[in-house]
């Protein structure tokens, strides 16, 4: 059974927004015993929304707004006793407390250091974390800020000989960029910690016109610990062209980075990329922007999204799991329903959805554990059984396609998610332990990097030289830019959103933006020209790693299977194919 088939369907359900506000700061409603006010979504249900305003007025709330787009009213109440009295209605199935919505899933530089973690931001202690990550340098005889004594052929961008994960895919010279390059009427939007679109491998394919940022930075928790730290622009709202953390540049970069002698080549370099920040400079993603970005990726003709990351505070959303309070289940039916109606919106708008699967090593088809949730409070983390009623979202979302890693030789990252049901397609993600030696941090993804995060890090010195292999510089005359090598699926994921968008490129018919293209038609043709791959044999995989065993188990068939899906994306098949 698809995991899929056992969610919340027909029933409201609220989920809390991230702000708090004192009582005096508006009109209706009472304060709960900390004297705040919070604002929360209700989804309600078919011909339900006039029931819903009632019970969160005879909880002593108020109705802010209503969105008819995705059936829910925005609402400010009380506290605790306003989410039991909305509980208790037949049009209510679902409250959430004032938590963190989401968390990024790449395997990042640790900052200064040149070692690698299990995770690009904040995401408790799951299994891959327990894994110590580092990177050995760059090749032989190659300085890591002079890259431009490495000898490329002719028609190659200058870091191209670092870009094992296009090769595999045959995003190459003489691959699909000698035929189907992508095209500027393909709108690819990536939702994430924002895009750094004056970077100058990423400028000349950005759209600032068409980015958004959905977020506000909030430069403390709710608990006065520090959260996105200080806030750099007026009102605390980044520029569209921003990313204060560096995720969704690498992201964008590995889509779309144009041909442009300089650095490194995307998987469609000619597309636009677009900007839809979801994220918070810390990393993590509330369920308010996700929706927001996706609601505007269908109005503004967006044709493919890139989503890297999930949406928490719980890794597995239950939606009536015995381990879990009523609230906690409510909750957990809030992120499900909310998601899933964003996403069916912004497909039915002509939207296709790729996600990234996730990091924690797990069978997403027998999770048995959830020793991170909820990570929010921080104090709030327990250890509870799940089980394959329990979904990971927005990866395991209806109409999303869901994307596991690969290492340099073609295998499955060893933290990579897997499930049978829950992959649909593999690409490369990195693993720098995929080799015979030492791990190395070149066996991952290299891809545009803000430098102005690269000096916060202290990854490159006063100068702008890199201090360690994770991080390459390369220059054009007068000209300067910075690239760091990252792993994960979010990593993954954006090489199946190149290669979409060189299917758009192609099959698309004019439509608003751009191009238009049945997301369906995008995800037949992305399972079509996927290059099969069988499960290893034996089929019970260990991955030995720094003197640890990481036994993982492939099932399936050479055309599906619970490692690579329906196959590894194939960018140069994607160019040549016939519809």
């Amino acid at each position: 059974m698809n995991r899929w088939s056992g969610r919340l369907t027909g029933a409201a359900t609220v989920v809390a927004l991230t702000g708090t506000l004192t009582v005096g700061s508006l009109t209706g409603g009472t304060a709960d015993a900390t004297g705040q006010l919070r604002d929360y979504l209700v989804f309600y249900t078919d011909g339900g929304r006039d029931r819903a305003i009632a019970a969160i007025r005879a909880g002593g709330g108020t109705a802010l707004s209503t969105e008819p787009k995705l059936g829910y009213v925005a609402a400010r109440g009380p506290g605790a006793r306003f989410v039991e009295d909305l509980a208790g209605s037949d049009a209510v199935a679902g409250v959430s407390s004032d938590r963190r919505i989401g968390s990024a899933t790449a395997v990042s530089g640790d900052r200064g250091t040149g070692t690698t973690t299990a995770a690009a931001s904040d995401r408790g202690t799951g299994s891959a974390a327990a894994v110590p990550r580092t990177g050995s340098g760059v090749p032989a005889g190659t300085s890591a800020s002079d890259i431009r004594g490495v000898v490329l052929a002719d028609d190659e961008e200058p870091l191209a000989g670092r870009q094992w994960d296009m090769k595999m895919i045959g995003a190459t010279a003489d691959g699909s960029y000698a035929t189907a390059p992508g095209s500027k009427k393909v709108l690819v939007g990536v939702i994430d910690t924002g895009v750094d679109g004056r970077h100058p491998d990423i400028a000349p394919n950005f759209d600032r016109a068409l980015s958004r940022n959905f977020v506000t930075d909030r430069p403390k928790d709710s608990k006065g610990q520090t959260f996105d730290g200080p806030c750099e622009f007026k009102g605390c709202k980044d520029p569209v062209d921003w990313d204060d953390d560096g995720h969704g540049t690498h992201v964008a970069s590995t889509i779309g980075s144009p041909i442009n002698d300089l650095g490194v080549a995307g998987v469609a370099p000619q597309v636009s990329l677009v900007n839809l920040r979801a994220g918070q400079d810390a990393g993590i993603f509330f369920l308010k922007p996700s929706l927001d970005a996706l609601t505007y990726a269908g109005d503004a003709g967006i044709n493919v999204v890139n989503m890297s990351y999930y949406v928490d505070p719980w890794l597995f959303n239950c939606a009536a799991n015995p381990a879990d309070s009523k609230a906690e289940q409510l909750e957990q039916r809030g992120v499900i329903t909310g998601m899933q109606r964003a996403l069916d919106y912004a497909r039915r708008h002509g939207v296709t959805l790729i996600s990234a699967l996730g990091n924690e090593l797990t069978d997403l088809g027998r999770p048995k554990a959830d020793t991170t949730s909820p990570d929010y409070p921080a104090d709030s983390t327990r250890v509870r059984k799940v089980d394959n009623s329990c979904l990971n979202v927005p990866a395991e979302s209806k109409g999303v396609i869901s994307v596991s890693a690969l290492g340099t030789s073609g295998r499955k990252a060893y933290y990579s998610d897997y499930g049978l049901e829950q992959t649909d397609l593999s690409a490369p993600g990195g693993d720098e332990y995929d080799g015979a030696k030492d791990p190395d941090v070149t066996r991952t993804i290299l891809a545009a990097a803000p430098e102005h995060v690269l000096r916060a890090q202290g990854l490159i010195d006063r100068d702008g030289r890199p201090k360690n292999s994770s991080v390459v510089r390369d220059c054009r005359g007068a000209t300067c830019a910075y690239y760091q090598y990252l792993a994960g699926t979010s990593m993954a994921a954006p090489h199946a959103t190149g290669v979409a968008a060189i299917l758009l490129s192609r099959f698309g018919k004019p439509g608003k933006g751009g191009v238009t293209m049945a997301p369906a038609d995008v995800q037949r043709l992305l399972y079509a020209t996927a290059t099969k791959k069988s499960c290893p044999s034996p089929r019970r995989y260990v991955y030995r790693i720094e003197g640890q065993k990481f036994p993982q188990v492939c099932e399936g068939s050479k055309s599906r299977n619970g490692f690579y899906g329906r196959g590894v994306v194939n960018a140069a098949k994607a160019a040549t194919v016939t519809r």
